[in-house]
């Protein structure tokens, strides 16, 4: 396993949550990492990525004042801190490595997948 999510759980409306990955370095050096999720009954959608060097960072533009993306290259971990959670926030959520160093929308661009974690907001 190369990259493995925790942190989900079941929250209250309002609440937070904060989403941790765990990648192999030996096998992604620098590349781009991201969030995405798959809502209830819909397609799997872009949350937020960042680059490696964790200076760039991209986000879904619903989420941006609410979600906050980083990395601590030092634990090799990558984190998805979420506040005030909404119901239309329930989903599985996945972090995924990309092709290269751009943290790119796109989940054609992403190659490696982790496990989801499932997050479930309840009004």
């Amino acid at each position: 396993v190369q990259l493995q999510a925790s942190g989900g759980g079941d929250v209250q409306a309002g609440g937070s949550l904060r989403l941790s990955c765990a990648i192999s370095t030996r096998s992604f050096g620098d590349r781009a990492v991201g969030w995405f999720r798959q809502p209830p009954g819909k397609e799997r959608e872009f949350v937020a990525a960042i680059g490696w060097n964790g200076r760039t960072t991209n986000y879904r533009d619903s989420l941006k004042e609410r979600f906050a993306v980083s990395i601590d290259n030092a634990k090799s971990t990558l984190y998805l801190q979420m506040n005030s959670l909404e119901p239309e926030d329930t989903a599985v959520y996945y972090c995924a490595a990309a092709r290269g160093n751009f943290p790119t929308a796109s989940p054609n661009q992403y190659n490696f997948w982790g496990q989801g974690t499932q997050v479930t907001v309840s009004s």
